[in-house]
């Protein structure tokens, strides 16, 4: 039996979640449709999902196709949970990207298509909610190729829409797309020759290799084209491929606990196959599989092997985390969306366990890789990264639901960085100066190129000494640059090692080792923070900020209270242009105002704007004071506080 595991993405209501009850209605994996509004659906499993009739975490469900067993996911379409949707799409084979005929392309569906282009992914669209009065699929399939600028094929037409016997038609493919694409087809388009069977044989190819992308339309509210769509699934989409006698390789996309607290990490195999009482390794630590169970006929069986191409549940990988390889790491798979740009404080509400929070948002984060957790010893507090103010909400119902914990927030801000702004160099010797570590250290500081984050490397001879002592500096390094000298973490810097000494181990006869004049890892990972911050302080560096690009669609009279509003929220139209009525602005605006911006859009246009942001690099910060972060290490920028609470004294 062929495997297809298939993703189901779109924009915040387009209606995903009730396409996947309506595909496992068709399929017979359930006799009665669920209800969003009703909380009643298969893969809305959370709560807290049903309560707010969103998907928050993705979910898989199996439903046959003749000969196909489909593993359908299904993902959160809301922008806070873009996190979610990135650790899916490396384990898809194709995927549904659904469109609201009424609503139209949104700022959502833009970002969804790019990334799927950009990683190849074969996607079918469905336009859904023909059904609904304002439908309008033949304006719809006008915005796929103009806003999302794609090759689409239509494959078919809707009658009646806007009414409740809204249907779809299914026709042959146009081959004027496909000829773009297809040399050997546009010879026979021109000449005469062509036939519908090379026409169908050529968007099969094509699809496969998510060159054009074939386009439904129907309801499922209705299952108005969904038979069609799932056709299409069947014959255009590529089936799972894999070899199950390769080397081991996986990817986690997924971490839950179980009803006892037991962790389960999701992972769908690339190559091999992974049996129980396997040891494999998972977060730099060998663990042994205690069980497996993988996904068909609309469940999840228990299994003594999951083969190449399968998507499974496992037990006993205490160490797994979203986005941990197993076996050989996939080559070329990494991040496809902006991590979060923004921070908050929780704050325990009245009688809220301290310790028992902590203890939650570190399950939290374990699920969710890019929820970043900084704990702060000396005040007490954890700061969390977030997307936006509705991750915010629900990780505040998250907790009060899952863990019985009242938490409020502080305002957020954005998460900025730190990048040097010149070169800097410091030395520190062995008993000379006031330092008490029986450690040479010297670093050099100098900026790199955006986005290369952060290298080290040695002038030095390896070995000059013991290659931990490398090690032990190399790690304190890492680890220090997470708070520079405004307390942001420091980025796109090439730190070399100039200097080392350290004292052989000593020993008296008779006696054993004698610490006080033998050098260890702790004396070099107690000097490197003094030594770097000193290097960064004579290289300086400038806070970054993130800024989102934002795009901005609204009716032409209402420029004039626009401008005046974007120039007060310091974001920087780049483009300007005319479309008719209507006026298309692109350009720039810090993170910390876009929500702020947002909010205000409708007011200023009449409920007609469309506004998209999202995130594009990070820009020195311009006017006005230099944002601080507390600290949350030992502070080796006041050099007397850090050998206090490093040494429990000043100095040597």
């Amino acid at each position: 039996m062929h495997l297809l595991n298939l993703g189901i993405l779109a924009h915040v209501d387009a209606g995903k979640t009730s396409l996947t009850e309506r595909l496992l209605h068709h399929a017979g994996v359930i006799d009665e449709l669920g209800s969003v509004d009703a909380g009643s659906t298969r893969t809305d499993t959370l709560a807290l999902e049903r309560q707010r009739g969103i998907t928050i975490k993705a979910a898989v469900v199996s439903f046959p196709v003749d000969d196909i067993t489909v593993n359908l996911i299904d993902t959160p379409g809301h922008p806070d949970f873009i996190a979610e949707v990135e650790r899916v799409l490396g384990v898809l084979d194709g995927a549904v990207l659904v469109v609201s005929a009424v609503e139209g392309v949104q700022a959502q569906t833009r970002v969804l298509m790019r990334t799927l282009r950009r990683l190849r992914i074969p996607t079918l669209v469905f336009v859904n909610k023909t059904d609904r009065r304002g439908a309008r699929p033949q304006g719809v399939l006008r915005e796929l190729t103009e806003r999302l600028a794609v090759p689409v094929v239509a494959m078919g037409t809707v009658t009646a829409p806007g009414t409740p016997a809204a249907a779809f038609t299914p026709a042959d493919p146009a081959p004027d797309v496909l000829a773009d694409h297809d040399d050997t087809l546009l010879a026979a388009y021109v000449d005469g020759t062509l036939t519908p069977a090379g026409v169908r044989a050529a968007l099969r190819a094509q699809a496969h290799r998510g060159v054009v992308h074939p386009v439904y339309a129907g309801s499922a509210a209705t299952g108005a084209g969904v038979p069609e769509l799932v056709a299409g699934i069947k014959e255009l989409l590529p089936p799972a491929a894999g070899d199950p006698d390769g080397p081991l390789s996986g990817t986690v996309f997924k971490v839950e606990r179980g009803p006892a607290g037991e962790k389960i990490a999701y992972a769908r195999l690339f190559s091999g196959t992974l049996r129980v009482r396997d040891r494999i390794r998972a977060d730099d630590a060998r663990s042994k599989v205690t069980a497996i169970s993988v996904f068909g006929d609309g469940t999840d069986t228990r299994a003594e092997a999951v083969p190449a191409g399968r998507i499974a549940r496992l037990w006993g990988l205490t160490g797994a985390r979203v986005g941990d390889s197993l076996g050989t790491p996939r080559p070329g798979h990494g991040r496809f969306f902006a991590p979060p740009t923004l921070e908050t404080v929780v704050v325990p509400g009245p009688g809220t366990d301290r310790r028992a929070l902590h203890l939650a948002l570190t399950r939290l984060a374990e699920q969710d890789p890019l929820i970043g957790l900084r704990h702060d010893e000396v005040r007490a507090e954890t700061s969390v990264s977030l997307y936006g103010e509705v991750q915010k909400e629900v990780l505040q119902a998250t907790l009060a639901d899952e863990h019985g914990l009242a938490v409020t927030f502080r305002e957020t801000t954005p998460l900025c960085l730190e990048r040097p702004a010149g070169t800097g160099a410091a030395a520190e010797f062995i008993k000379k100066g006031d330092h008490p570590f029986l450690a040479t250290v010297g670093l050099r500081v100098e900026p790199a190129p955006p986005g290369s984050g952060v290298t080290f490397g040695l002038e030095v001879e390896l070995g000059a000494m013991p290659y931990a002592f490398f090690k032990a500096v190399e790690d304190t390094v890492r680890e220090t640059l997470g708070q520079g000298l405004h307390g942001w973490q420091v980025t796109d810097c090439a730190v070399t090692m100039t200097h080392s000494g350290y004292w052989p181990r000593q020993s008296h006869a008779h006696q054993g080792f004698d610490k006080s004049m033998s050098s260890t890892g702790y004396d070099f990972r107690g000097l490197t923070p003094l030594v770097l911050v000193d290097a960064l302080r004579r290289a300086g560096t400038r806070v970054h900020e993130p800024m989102h690009r934002f795009r901005l669609e609204a009716p032409v009279d209402t420029l004039g209270a626009l401008l005046p509003v974007l120039a007060a929220l310091d974001a920087v139209p780049g483009t300007t242009r005319t479309e008719g009525s209507r006026c298309v602005l692109e350009g720039v605006v810090p993170a910390a105002r876009a929500h702020a911006l947002e909010q205000r859009i409708p007011g200023l246009t009449r409920g007609e704007g469309e506004w998209e942001s999202a995130f594009d690099h990070y820009a020195p910060v311009a006017g006005g004071a230099v944002p601080e972060r507390p600290r949350t290490d030992r502070n080796p920028l006041d050099r007397k506080e850090y050998l206090l609470n490093v040494t429990g004294r000043v100095g040597g």
